[in-house]
């Protein structure tokens, strides 16, 4: 006779058990199956970009050694170091306003090559350049924005000061001259837009290859007038070799003692210059988004914060995504400045 349901025996009990259980678990691995997969893909993507560089980096720089743009490019160039396992080098590029070192990125291949660059390569070469051998929004990957300084005017320290400087200007006709560290810099554009709200300034141009230059030919009498960065213009002004007429903007807590070219009587003038770390178009997804991470907070560290405002910066350290933006917004003042002056350049 069969036993009753109730007094199976242990053994065929323990079976079902295990039979039970066998299907749920098979059930459970099916269902967590895509779980897995995505947890093992993310570890896959964070090991890719922990994996890169795999050799020295290199950041190349348009503008000479101690200029504002190498500064802060060997400011960021230690910490990145550290924090990537691997040297990174500055190379100094110098010519055509920055754009044949921006051109040297663009080109670059080795996966381990980038650039610290200034407004005017991403902002207005293109408008400027007809020929210009590389396409800002197409050739780079933007990767952050390093920093950003208000453009502080200055002139010799034996000429008038204030709205005198302007009145005194006037009267010089085309005898006066003004530097720039080169054709279609934001530091030539802006004196461009400033002649624009100075009626009878008439002031000529004369490029160079970088600031340091900038300041010896001011120093020298051959220069009246400049718009520099503050963290080489204020050195020369403190040691009163050098006068500061004004900022090309607001007050700026880099320069507290400098007032705004308004109170001059130039209205309408706002201008700043800063840096971002770009790389090629062909940087790998790895080296992006290594960098992405890495730079942002290297630039916010307040060590790092600290040795930039001794130079003259505000640290910025934007994602890809804000400088992109910042790009954008200046690329349209900037060129409204080009056309509405008939800017154009070989």
């Amino acid at each position: 006779m069969t036993p009753p349901r109730a007094l199976r025996s242990p053994l065929n009990v323990l079976r079902s058990h295990r039979t039970l259980c066998a299907g749920l678990l098979a059930a459970c691995a099916a269902i967590g199956a895509p779980t897995v997969a995505w947890a093992q893909s993310g570890s896959a993507s964070s090991a890719s970009a922990a994996a890169w560089p795999t050799r020295p980096v290199k950041i190349i720089v348009g503008f000479p050694g101690g200029t504002t743009p190498d500064m802060a490019a060997r400011t960021l160039a230690e910490p990145l170091a550290k924090a990537l396992g691997q040297p990174v080098v500055v190379e100094n590029r110098p010519g055509a306003s920055g754009n044949i070192a921006a051109d040297l990125v663009a080109k670059a291949s080795d996966d381990h090559t980038l650039g610290v660059v200034i407004n005017g390569n991403l902002t207005s070469a293109k408008q400027l350049y007809p020929k210009l051998p590389y396409d800002p929004a197409r050739d780079f990957a933007y990767l952050s924005l390093l920093t950003t300084a208000p453009l502080v005017m200055v002139a010799p320290a034996n000429l008038p000061g204030g709205a005198d400087f302007f009145a005194a200007a006037r009267q010089a006709g085309g005898q006066w001259n003004y530097a720039s560290v080169g054709n279609g810099s934001v530091a030539h554009l802006g004196m461009e837009l400033i002649k624009s709200r100075v009626p009878g300034l008439a002031a000529e141009h004369i490029p160079f290859p970088g600031t340091p230059q900038v300041v010896t030919a001011m120093l020298g009498g051959q220069i009246q007038m400049a718009l520099i960065a503050p963290g080489v213009a204020m050195p020369h002004v403190r040691s009163g070799k050098l006068q500061a007429i004004g900022l090309a903007g607001g007050r700026s807590g880099l320069v507290p003692e400098v007032p705004p070219l308004a109170d001059a009587g130039v209205k309408n003038v706002n201008l700043e210059v800063w840096t971002a770390l770009i790389g090629p178009a062909s940087l790998s997804p790895a080296a992006k988004a290594r960098l992405a991470d890495l730079v942002p907070r290297i630039i916010r560290d307040a060590e790092t914060r600290q040795k930039l405002f001794n130079q003259g910066w505000q640290a910025a350290g934007t994602s890809p995504e804000g400088l992109a933006a910042r790009v954008k917004d200046e690329a349209a003042l900037l060129g409204g400045i080009i056309q509405s002056r008939g800017i154009r350049l070989e």
